[in-house]
């Protein structure tokens, strides 16, 4: 194949040249269509091309005929894909491979095992937006670790390829693991009552501890140092949180300047939070955290959580001392007066609430008294 005529070795000079001319050669040789390959050439994206096709296996089946193959309806395996957050083709294009059938297999025997179509579809929209992220990440360290100066097309490509066919068999298992771990915590820590298991029914909502930790003076910031610096603020609030936080307490997410967290058990939580304002305020540099705790009715809807408790938590926050936890009275009252040193600070008028609430402030009993 003449790539030069074809007007894809424009603006090279003689070494990448002959690079790339050797690397469309290799994916011709693989039946890459030559429309793809200027394709990717336009998108600056032809050393990716080997990871892509190894990864994603040769197309085929259409939709149509995965769907008949597991046994699901092409509605339902359309829905799951875009949930996923997966492109989705005409359902006539030969556009899937194996890896697609073997996954509405698995969808076919979650619905044979009496999950609801519902259900299995908002589950692949929570796993579909975490391994968005976790794929994310992997993609960053790889080109961190695999780049080198002076590369060629042709050698990168080859480098990455080899990675990806190195790393993948083990991902599968690897996953498998972790997810194993998170499910046997959270089976730890959840319980099923004597009234649910009478009507079969989970209830809607469950009774919570839920606290956000915010950087204060985040968005100040974002005004005077550059994004990426204000990035790398973001990235250790993670790793303090990481640090930190034990089950029962757990991060459901963190927004930018803040991280969310819940927990079945107060104090847990109220102890979580002193230790995360701590963490902060024992780090170079970086800004002080304020946290706010409420308890009451919560409902955890796939991975987040909703109501009126994340609400007062979230309000209550905004309201807290730089460096401080503030609490409801109904945290206090559950805890009780001994575990921590409580001071009032007074009633609250929170956005979205009628009526004040009573708050008081939370410090470990060997604290210095700093409050006024």
């Amino acid at each position: 194949m003449d790539w030069d005529a074809e007007g894809l070795l424009e603006g090279l000079d003689d070494d990448a040249r002959e690079a790339r001319a050797t690397l469309l050669d290799e994916l011709r040789e693989d039946g890459v269509p030559v429309d793809e390959l200027r394709r990717a050439v336009a998108e600056d994206r032809l050393v990716l091309l080997p990871v892509e096709r190894s990864l994603a296996g040769p197309p085929r089946h259409t939709a149509r005929e995965v769907a008949e193959t597991a046994g699901v309806d092409l509605d339902y395996l359309t829905e799951a894909r875009r949930a996923l957050g997966l492109p989705f083709t005409d359902p006539d294009e030969r556009a899937l491979g194996d890896e697609e059938l073997e996954a509405a297999q698995i969808a076919r025997r979650f619905l044979d095992a009496g999950f609801s179509r519902e259900d299995i579809v908002e589950s692949s929209r929570v796993l579909g937006r975490g391994m968005a992220d976790y794929a994310e990440s992997m993609r960053a360290a790889f080109a961190q670790a695999l780049l080198k100066p002076g590369d060629d097309e042709a050698q990168l490509a080859r480098r990455l390829a080899e990675a990806t066919q190195s790393t993948m068999p083990v991902a599968g298992p690897w996953l498998a693991h972790v997810f194993a771990l998170h499910l046997r915590q959270r089976i730890r820590n959840d319980v099923i009552t004597g009234e649910e298991r009478v009507s079969g029914k989970v209830a809607d909502s469950t009774e919570t501890a839920v606290a956000f930790a915010v950087l204060v003076g985040f968005t100040e910031l974002g005004e005077t140092i550059p994004v990426e610096e204000l990035g790398g603020i973001a990235g250790r609030l993670t790793r303090i949180a990481d640090r930190v936080v034990e089950p029962p307490v757990r991060v459901v997410k963190q927004i930018g300047d803040a991280v969310m967290l819940v927990s079945p058990e107060p104090e847990a939580m109220v102890r979580t939070a002193l230790a995360l304002v701590e963490a902060a305020e024992g780090e170079e540099a970086f800004p002080p955290l304020r946290a706010g705790v409420a308890l009451g009715p919560a409902v955890n809807r796939w991975g987040d959580w909703f109501g009126s408790t994340v609400n007062v938590a979230n309000r209550l926050t905004e309201r807290a001392r730089p460096g401080s936890v503030l609490a409801t009275r109904e945290v206090r009252d559950a805890v009780g007066e001994d575990v921590f040193t409580w001071s009032s600070a007074g009633e609250k008028r929170l956005k979205g609430l009628s009526s004040p609430i009573r708050t008081f402030r939370a410090r470990l009993p060997d604290d210095a008294d700093h409050e006024s």
